[in-house]
């Protein structure tokens, strides 16, 4: 076991409690130990052989841990105290939304009738999930100003390759399938992705001194060979594209369509509808701006919000409403396909609905204030510490860097961990050298900041005075700072061959 252990600050920082040295689960355990107990095969027992082609039957599996039910309790326990969690500290990951994920929204996803329901179930035996998801596509729909929503897209990023499908699939129906797709030189990574997978070729748009997409560049680069421009509104710098309406114009005059990334929706939903500027696209990531942090690999779900003239190609099924009856259509000639072998992950699309319907119309636009009042608040106290590359209006993030300070980005994130926070989005959008990206969200405490706000000064103040000091941070979890290029080129993912 462990000592307890603390470092001296000048801030409130984290203690490293009494933790057991946790060895991997294979160490574990003696031969003969169970964790079940399993009632007499009450049916007759049948060779697998005779089942199953010899190419298909597993052989045994070696190695495997024996372990008493207490042991296994209590080595996943632990472990799970070392992870950090929404729900036990802050995380100010910009452009990547965690926030508290409310315990009613977990407590509907796990009633019977929604958690048991198999997804191949007939239609008439899921009116309920339907009628839940029809629902959930309207209030995306009135949030978003758009015409149609699909619920299918399993995250952002599919979200991203359906919009783009749905583009492609618009422009070989005019008889011009188009070749390229413009992107602002702070986008995420995943629209170029994106388009790339539908054959498109990336056209990059330097940003402006503001760090907003420079107008007269695009004019430039429109043209009728262009499919799409694939934008981010807010950006990833926290700031609204304010020429919003100039740059929907210019794509349209010449043919193309904008898809608009709706990761940062947290900032204005409630305020502006992305439909009433121009956009024919969008993606919505339920799991950042509806609750349901993303964090651990999901799942993810990712909505993609359309305007009219590409409902043909919507995926299918769609949701829809008959009557009384809610059913799944398949029949759409035109549809770029089916994106998952079920229709999105549905425990994602309860737990938004619930937060949806729990928040309300008034109390959606508070959680969007809330989120711009919060970063703001931040940037406001911090400004004079950090240097802000770009100086407009910032709205849910605040983007500084690390120049001047004497440290390093990666060491501000590294002492972070040591003062019990998470460390926020570092080197990131890219445009910004040794970015430091900040977004509170708008369920964080004034209380909650004010220690994140005192927990970065003091390591700018130490990092002026000592800046040797913060070579082997952090020092009081269980990892302390790896080797990252390492890390990615050789990483373990087996143990002992197993």
């Amino acid at each position: 076991m462990n000592n307890q252990n603390k470092i001296s600050s000048d801030s409130k920082i984290a203690t490293a409690g009494l933790i057991f040295e946790e060895p991997v689960v294979f160490e574990l355990g003696s031969p003969g130990r169970k964790a079940y107990s399993l009632p007499a095969c009450d049916v007759p027992e049948i060779e697998l052989e005779t089942l199953l082609p010899a190419d298909e039957i597993r052989g045994p599996i070696k190695e495997l841990p024996e372990l008493s039910e207490l042991d296994v309790v209590r080595h996943y326990t632990r472990l799970s105290q070392w992870n950090f969690s929404i729900d036990t500290n802050f995380y100010p990951l910009g452009s990547c939304t965690m926030k508290y994920n409310p315990k009613i929204n977990e407590t509907l996803a796990r009633l019977p009738g929604f958690a048991g329901h198999h997804p191949i179930s007939s239609d008439d035996d899921s009116q309920g999930s339907l009628q839940l998801m029809f629902e959930l596509q309207e209030c995306l729909k009135e949030i978003s100003g758009m015409d149609h929503v699909s619920l299918q897209p399993a995250a952002g990023a599919q979200g991203e390759f359906a919009g783009m499908l749905m583009i492609q699939a618009y422009h070989a129906a005019q008889g011009n399938p188009r070749k390229k797709v413009l992107l602002p030189d702070s986008a995420h990574g995943t629209n170029p992705a994106s388009a790339t997978l539908c054959g498109y070729k990336s056209v990059q748009i330097p940003s402006n001194s503001e760090g907003l997409i420079d107008i007269d560049k695009l004019e430039a680069f429109m043209d009728e060979e262009t499919a799409a421009i694939m934008l981010t509104n807010p950006n990833t710098l926290g700031m609204f594209e304010k020429d919003i309406l100039k740059i929907t114009e210019i794509v349209h005059r010449k043919g193309g369509l904008v898809y608009c990334d709706g990761a940062n929706l947290n900032a204005v939903m409630g305020i502006v509808k992305m439909g009433q500027m121009g956009i024919d696209v969008l993606h919505i990531n339920l799991h950042k701006t509806f609750s349901t942090p993303h964090g651990g690999g999901g799942p993810g779900a990712g909505p993609v919000c359309i305007k009219n003239i590409l409902e043909p190609y919507l995926p299918k099924p769609v949701v829809e409403k008959k009557g009384h009856k809610y059913i799944l259509n398949y029949d759409r000639p035109e549809s770029v396909g089916k994106l998952k072998v079920f229709n999105g992950n549905f425990g994602m699309l309860l737990r938004a609905y619930v937060y949806i319907r729990t928040l309300g119309p008034e109390g959606i636009l508070e959680a969007a204030q809330s989120a711009v009042l919060n970063a703001n608040y931040i940037r406001a106290k911090l400004k004079d510490t950090f240097h802000l590359p770009f100086t407009g209006a910032s709205l849910h993030e605040c983007v500084f860097n690390d120049k001047g300070q004497g440290i390093t980005t990666m060491d501000f994130a590294k002492e972070l961990i040591d003062h019990g926070f998470h460390p926020p989005t570092v080197y990131f959008p890219l445009i910004v050298k040794g970015a430091l990206m900040i977004e509170p969200t708008e369920t964080e405490s004034k209380e909650t900041l004010d220690m994140f706000i005192e927990a970065m000064k003091s390591i700018a103040k130490k990092g002026q005075e000592d800046p040797e000091s913060f070579h082997d941070a952090p020092r009081l979890p269980k990892v302390s700072r790896p080797d990252e290029a390492r890390a990615a080129r050789q990483p373990i993912l087996r143990w002992g061959g197993c």
